[in-house]
């Protein structure tokens, strides 16, 4: 089960079914959509996965996806995806999506820092990486501001919605995490 983390303005937490229809509602705009791989059909197709979550732990090998919402407030704004990888554990990739009202305040920033300790302190992760499409200005900008290195820029690399499109991956090291937030090793 994933605990919640608590940050100036926010509250990262787990999702639970009653989160499904605002899920559903981001992630079926346009502008959030051209950027994401899952496209769920339905509502009732999100509670699926988010029932489907509630039984795993969170630091397993898969996707687990972190709810966030601004504190005091009960009302889902975004969620942050955390995929331990199968090939090795110590190994994570994340996600971030924002709801259209609440992008561009700082919350993915917030978020995804949260989510760095506690990849990095808490669960001593090794490396935290991020695919993210070109196009996606924002979350090119996103990734360089909280200290992702741009490792590389894949030409055609992926089968995207009906088409070949480029990737960029981005990685941070622990060790990268803890000297830039000046962190014993």
């Amino acid at each position: 089960m994933f605990q919640d983390i608590l940050t100036e303005r926010l509250c990262l937490r787990s999702l639970c079914p009653d989160d499904a229809d605002k899920v559903f509602a981001y992630r079926c705009d346009p502008g959030v959509l051209q950027y994401q791989s899952w496209e769920p059909k339905s509502a009732e197709e999100v509670r699926s996965f988010i029932n489907s979550m509630l039984t795993r732990e969170f630091n397993v090998p898969g996707w687990y996806q972190v709810g966030i919402e601004r504190r005091g407030t009960r009302g889902l704004i975004g969620d942050c995806g955390v995929h331990v990888l199968e090939t090795d554990s110590r190994i994570v990739e994340i996600g971030i999506t924002i709801e259209p009202a609440s992008q561009s305040m700082g919350y993915a920033t917030e978020s995804i820092n949260a989510i760095l300790e506690l990849l990095f302190e808490r669960l001593s992760k090794h490396r935290v990486i991020a695919s993210v499409d070109p196009g996606n200005l924002p979350s090119m900008a996103l990734m360089k501001s909280v200290g992702f290195r741009k490792e590389g820029h894949f030409v055609q690399s992926l089968w995207f919605k009906d088409g070949w499109v480029d990737d960029v991956v981005f990685a941070m090291l622990a060790d990268e995490w803890r000297l830039a937030h000046q962190l014993p090793g």
